[in-house]
């Protein structure tokens, strides 16, 4: 054989070999070259100390309107608190304080989310409106995430939904969120002369008058990226799921970074969540003379997931060590919640002061702990009950009897009115206000109840709720859902063959809600199949039902 044939076939060998390493190590080399534009994006700088305002209204304390705290947990699953009978690991970690603020207040047992996804879910909730009403139906997600959510492996009876977009229709990461034209809940309050503080998590878009300071908020102490501590501080246990593509992303992603009033990023100082607790009792000192709407929304307990070494070495009793690390960030959430509460009442303003506990949405499957959300089916990203059924309490000690309990449904944007009302605040006219006012309800006017329908969307995945009844839809894979919760809470028994009437009904309501929304401000890129009854880590089966998400 002549030479030049040897070298080509040594070439084509090659190549051939490097592709075959390239392809098997595609998501690592990507996952790289993303850490490595993440490192050169952001640099934290050292830690600084937080000067919040502080000033006096002049009128006597017992005229002054409520203050508001609104406390918002991230991905909290229904069984992750021991108020409703759970708790995680089988009630191992209690949480006390969580379960007070149910327990000293009200605690509405239908609360729902306004989205199974963080982002859409702030909107509503912030705005008083469903988010597809101002074109905010899709999680804000960064190019990077949806390149890794594409090399993934995945299952081929159900595969990835990759959708291409011309680049025209899209728009960048910080570009997505709540138009500047939304009036929040915090803007609504300052009008009433109250001081507004915002810390955590924000997620609701950052450019273009999206930011926390520019939608009503007086100070930000803003989440800048996701990481609880440093991956290698000797203070934090990490539990990392190389099974999921959204762990890998979050890993490589994050850097341990806050932000001050749009100021350049710097260190926190401890575990994120006992940092967001120690400003947040900050804030309540130094406003403790005026009112004040402080919105605490946690990262917790939310991936990636990292313990205090203190909360996981307590909880020894729990063997799985994923589990245990996120059991140490429940029980750090807790403890946060209780010194919140210990400061409203050293500061004399626990009596005055409305405390709204929720989450922004149910667990999540990609961390592969299956009883998150039980007893209910689905996961976060999911409109079956274990996506957006979510823990919804409220305690105002001068208004709310200890112990009061409402049934009926409720949704995130009922918080919207529910606050501007207490406050004396007027409602917007020339928009639709989708939310409203609980107290009525609390104090047993059931003639106030209005939400006969509430409905959810998010792509592919659609659901509605009226008198009662559910509907959830999918298409891909094109499928229907119907449930009479009221007999069937835990949705196992699908009525969409027997009651053919009653279905046509549902996606009727449903069709006419969608009718009244524009169409997204972005779109999506991506629709990622949602196994219903298992978590992430455990096997498909051939008969599982899952649904269709739209990112």
């Amino acid at each position: 054989m002549p030479s030049w044939i040897q070298k080509c076939i040594s070439i084509v060998i090659v190549t051939i070999l490097l592709a075959s390493a390239v392809y098997a190590y595609r998501i690592p080399i990507v996952l790289e070259l993303i850490s490595l534009y993440f490192d050169n994006k952001m640099q934290p700088g050292e830690n600084q100390k937080i000067v919040w305002a502080s000033g006096r209204d002049p009128r006597p304390k017992e005229e002054r309107p409520p203050n508001v705290i609104l406390i918002l947990a991230d991905d909290l699953g229904w069984n992750d608190i021991t108020f409703n009978g759970g708790g995680v690991a089988d009630g191992k970690v209690p949480t006390p304080n969580i379960d007070s603020i149910a327990a000293d207040g009200v605690t509405f047992t239908n609360g729902y989310a306004a989205n199974a996804t963080c982002a859409p879910s702030r909107a509503s909730l912030l705005s008083g409106r469903y988010s597809t009403r101002f074109g905010f139906e899709f999680t804000p997600t960064p190019s990077g995430m949806m390149t890794i959510g594409r090399l993934a492996p995945d299952d081929p009876t159900r595969p990835l939904q990759s959708i291409s977009h011309s680049a025209d229709k899209t728009l960048a990461y910080e570009d997505m969120g709540m138009p500047s034209t939304e009036i929040t809940i915090a803007e609504l309050l300052k009008q009433k002369n109250y001081h507004t503080a915002h810390i955590g998590k924000w997620h609701v878009g950052e450019n273009n008058g999206m930011d926390p300071n520019s939608q009503g908020f007086d100070e930000s102490l803003l989440m800048a990226s996701g990481l609880y501590l440093p991956k290698d501080s000797p203070e934090v246990v990490n539990a990392k799921q190389d099974f999921d593509f959204i762990d890998q992303f979050f890993w490589k992603v994050m850097r341990y970074a806050v932000r001050f009033n749009g100021g350049p990023p710097f260190q926190p100082s401890g575990h994120l969540t006992e940092y967001f607790t120690k400003e947040a009792v900050r804030v309540i000192e130094n406003n403790r003379d005026r009112p004040f709407f402080l919105y605490l929304a946690h990262w917790a307990p939310h991936s990636p997931l990292q313990s205090s070494r203190e909360d996981y070495d307590a909880l020894s009793d729990i063997e799985l060590h994923r589990e245990r690390v996120y059991a140490g960030l429940i029980r750090g959430l807790d403890r946060g919640v209780g010194e919140v509460l210990k400061a409203l009442k050293d500061n004399g303003l626990e009596d005055n002061t409305i405390v709204i506990f929720t989450s922004d949405n149910g667990g999540a499957g990609y961390l592969g702990l299956p009883d998150l959300n039980q007893p209910y089916r689905g996961w976060k990203s999911s409109f079956f009950e274990g996506g957006i059924h979510v823990p919804y309490f409220l305690r105002w000690p001068d208004q709310i009897e200890p112990g009061t309990t409402v049934n009926e449904a409720v949704h995130h944007f009922d918080i919207y009115t529910t606050i501007a009302n207490a406050a004396g605040a007027s409602l917007p006219t020339d928009r639709k206000i989708d939310g409203v006012d609980l107290l009525p309800i609390v104090h047993g006017n059931t003639e106030s109840i209005q939400h006969r329908a509430l409905f959810w969307r998010s792509g592919a995945s659609q659901s509605a709720l009226i008198d009662g009844w559910k509907l959830n839809i999918s298409d891909p894979p094109g499928e229907n859902w119907l449930y009479d919760l009221a007999n069937d809470p835990t949705e196992q028994n699908n009525l969409a063959q027997s009651h053919p009437e009653k279905l046509r009904e549902l996606q009727a309501a449903l069709s006419r809600h969608n009718k009244e929304q524009p169409s997204s401000a972005w779109p999506a890129m991506i629709s990622v199949p949602i196994n219903l009854d298992r978590d992430d880590s455990q096997a498909n089966q051939a008969n599982d039902e899952f649904i269709y998400w739209s990112n």
